[in-house]
């Protein structure tokens, strides 16, 4: 909370703090404010939201930092002066997010990630090929860089091949489109052309896309950002109802 609150700005701010802190597995700082006054609260209106965190965690997904900022909303009056943010209409929100190596690789082991990315299906001339994720270590390397090194399975017609591989790349920027810089299969392992280019179109499909949904709001990722051992995402969100995080 802020000193220059209003002390309705004050009593709101911190039940929210409390309500959500309660939900989370963890929080090393937690700073909500809400700005709006006890007129506008008792209309279901706030000007905005800020929220800025440090180390939190849930669903054993971890993030070093987290800044949101949103304006204009509508709220249902009666749980926001209990400390519940529920929007009576959709909002946007900018986020900053900062995640350390370590993040990364913690979330690629949590049980929500591997939930969001059980397998994909590849359409090569008629024929379904699934590509089913297993083990993922991410390395941030200087100049904007990321490794990665991964197991998949790779299961078409009834069979299921092996592929361990090492890529590294460069994240999409303003100027550039994502640059593949290496890909390196394990010995005696690798794909197709086909496969290969299959692959690479899936992924241009989904970074083109305006916006990737998850439940109850869609994102677009505005900047990402990679210096050694920290990745930065600046990230464009509507919402349907306030997250935890």
């Amino acid at each position: 909370m802020h000193s220059g609150q209003k002390v309705e700005e004050q009593l709101v701010s911190q039940a929210m703090e409390t309500a959500i802190i309660s939900q989370l597995d963890a929080a090393e700082e937690i700073d909500i404010d809400i700005q709006t006054d006890l007129f506008k609260l008792f209309q279901g209106q706030a000007e905005g939201i800020s929220v800025e965190g440090q180390g939190l965690v849930i669903q054993d997904v971890r993030v070093q930092e987290v800044e949101v900022q949103t304006t204009g909303i509508a709220v249902n009056p009666l749980s926001a002066i209990l400390g519940k943010i529920e929007l009576n209409k959709p909002v946007n929100a900018n986020v900053r997010l900062v995640f350390t190596e370590a993040d990364l690789n913690r979330a690629l082991t949590s049980n929500f990630v591997k939930s969001k990315m059980q397998k994909f299906d590849l359409n090569i001339n008629g024929e379904i090929i699934s590509l089913i994720p297993q083990v993922f270590k991410i390395n941030l390397l200087e100049l904007g860089k990321f490794r990665i090194a991964g197991k998949v399975l790779i299961q078409k017609q009834g069979t299921i091949q092996p592929l361990t591989f090492q890529a590294v790349a460069r994240p999409r920027t303003h100027e550039q489109p994502i640059i593949l810089e290496s890909f390196v299969c394990a010995e005696d392992e690798g794909i197709s052309l086909e496969l290969a280019t299959a692959f690479m179109q899936k992924m241009k499909e989904l970074t083109q896309l305006p916006y990737l949904k998850l439940e109850d709001f869609a994102f677009r990722i505005k900047n990402l950002e990679i210096e050694k051992d920290y990745m930065t995402l600046l990230i464009q969100v509507h919402l349907r109802k306030i997250p935890l995080i």
